[in-house]
Formats: C-alpha cells, structure tokens, sequence
C-alpha cells in the first residue's frame, strides 16, 4: 500500500484575455485554502497596429509568468458578439493568453464565463460587482484595481475548485485500488 499523497501548493495564474486589457490574477492554493498573490492588467496601446498589440501582451503576460512563476494556467473563454471583426480580434487575443503560458511550459485549462461565475459566486449568471464580492470574500487579501484582474482572478479560482474535484475523484479512485475494488466500482 502507498502511503499518504503529500499536498505540495500550486500556483496558478488566472487570464481574463482582451485586446485592450487583459487581466491576470494568481492564487496559491493547497487542499481547500485558497492565497491571493498579485493581479493586474496587461495592456495594449490601440494606436498600434494589431500585430505590435498582440506582441505586447505577449511581452507582457511573459514577464508576469516568469515574476509569478505559476504551475497552472486557466483562461476563459471568450464570447462571440454581433461585431465579427471585434470576436476575432479578442480570438487573438485570448490565442496569446494560451500561448505564453504553453511556451512556458505550463497546462492551460478552459472555463466558459458562466462556470467561472458559477465556481464564484454560485449561479452561472451575475454582475461584475457580485464577483468582486465574492473574490474578496473568499481571498480577503485580494488586490484588484480593475473588473479584468477581478474576473482573472475568478478564473483562477474556478480552476482551483476543478483541480479539487479532479483530486478528490481520484484519491477515490485510488482509495478504492487499494481496497481491491476494480475502476468500474464493482466487486
């Protein structure tokens, strides 16, 4: 029989990707505690063209992952909206927030908004201001000078509540193993 898993904490950094501000957050998290370690926002200058934009927040998003050094990174999913031109563009964008933390060789999940706000404030629906409550609620220490670091943050901590339930089925799993009990559950 193997012995008790030992918990180490994860770092995870949270995406809010946009063109013109992306946000991020990071959360340190070991069994159900839950640490608030920095926000921000990454920003692009929209006198720019769209290549030099994407390329700071790439640029930017970089640096942050290598300050913060996370384990993990979660981003949300974006939205489709009438304006097609405006989609894509935020589809540029959110391909860079998965692609800084991929080159920096870290697993990147996906959560729709309605998850994230699910994980946060409990229903799939909400206001903007019902998430930063709940974020300070749950991270009391919790720093966020805009809605985008607030809502990178929500993602951070959706992934951690998947990472929980992901853990927990499989310590079941394996709690079963070692009890003799196939996969499938029966004997």
């Amino acid at each position: 029989m193997v012995g008790p898993r030992q918990e180490s904490v994860i770092r995870i950094i949270g995406i809010d990707p946009g063109l013109r501000r992306t946000g991020w957050g990071v959360v340190e998290t070991l069994g159900n505690s839950l640490r608030f370690v920095d926000s921000g926002t990454v920003t692009s200058d929209n006198r720019l063209d769209l290549a030099s934009r994407l390329r700071q927040l790439h640029d930017g998003l970089a640096e942050v992952i290598h300050r913060f050094g996370p384990q993990e990174a979660a981003v949300e999913h974006t939205f489709v909206n009438k304006d097609a031109t405006a989609t894509l563009k935020l589809g540029q964008a959110r391909g860079i927030a998965m692609l800084v933390p991929a080159l920096a060789g870290l697993p990147v999940s996906e959560y729709a908004p309605n998850a994230v706000k699910k994980a946060v404030i409990g229903v799939g629906h909400g206001e903007k201001t019902q998430i930063h409550m709940m974020v300070k609620v749950l991270m009391p220490k919790a720093v966020f000078d805009t809605d985008d670091a607030a809502d990178a943050l929500a993602i951070a901590i959706c992934h951690t509540h998947q990472r929980q339930s992901a853990t927990a089925r499989l310590a079941a799993m394996e709690a079963a193993r070692d009890r003799g009990v196939p996969a499938g559950g029966r004997v």
